[in-house]
């Protein structure tokens, strides 16, 4: 069965759903997760800590909607600790089935042969770096981008708690800036809800929201309202 693509661009938002649970991927319809997101998130690390078991039918009943899988390390919000071996081989096994990877920035160094396989597949790849602590300092996230960039990402995602109003117009002036390529930035912890329209309106390429019951980072929207309030943004220019 033919599975939906994406393409990069510095177009229109788009919203992301993610699954917290294996439970709402299998009963979340193809016609609802179209109302909620233009891209569906399988976390292959939560299916993974929940049953052990990962199997591609666990959502081929989405195959209409683009699929971005992740396999992410625990140090940046897994489910499980798996090392890269592990998540290499999660990520391999849904590639048929991906329109979207995401790599960490920290795990490129040890996913070269996947990163390489991406490539002679086409398959794009986003490049994320992730501080459940705090906002790092702007220039931190602006060599992750290079690295991401310089490694073939075709986008870079950085998530990071916001502490006050300062780091959440800083981050918005990260989102701003030309680094290359297209980014997608959002905030975790209590600035979190507001970040992620004010980053979507700065030009956020990917916004993350959650489809079900289970948000998979802290703040996070219901991914059906994420997609309703960023609709009504108007964009901002830099």
């Amino acid at each position: 069965m033919a599975h939906a693509k994406f393409q990069p661009d510095n177009s229109l938002p788009r919203v992301v759903g993610s699954f917290g649970r294996s439970t709402d991927l299998r009963e979340t319809s193809a016609l609802a997760a179209w109302e909620c997101c233009d891209i569906a998130e399988i976390r292959l690390d939560i299916i993974a800590a929940e049953s052990g078991d990962v199997k591609t039918t666990q959502w081929s009943h989405l195959s209409v909607i683009p699929l971005l899988f992740t396999a992410r390390r625990v140090e940046e919000g897994g489910a499980l600790a798996l090392d890269a071996k592990q998540r290499m081989d999660l990520l391999r096994a849904s590639l048929d089935q991906a329109a979207l990877v995401d790599i960490e920035v920290a795990s490129i160094g040890e996913m070269g042969d996947l990163l390489a396989e991406l490539e002679a597949r086409q398959i794009p790849w986003i490049g994320s770096f992730h501080d459940f602590e705090k906002l790092p300092d702007t220039s931190t996230l602006e060599n992750a981008a290079r690295r991401a960039k310089e490694a073939g990402a075709a986008i870079f995602k950085t998530a990071a708690k916001l502490a006050q109003p300062a780091d959440l117009a800083r981050l918005a002036e990260f989102q701003l800036a030309d680094h290359g390529l297209p980014v997608a930035t959002m905030g975790m912890g209590p600035l979190a809800p507001v970040s992620r329209l004010l980053c979507a309106q700065s030009g956020s390429l990917l916004n993350y929201g959650y489809i079900g019951k289970t948000p998979t980072a802290p703040g996070q929207w219901d991914s059906q309202l994420l997609k309703q309030a960023i609709s009504r943004l108007a964009p901002i220019n830099s």
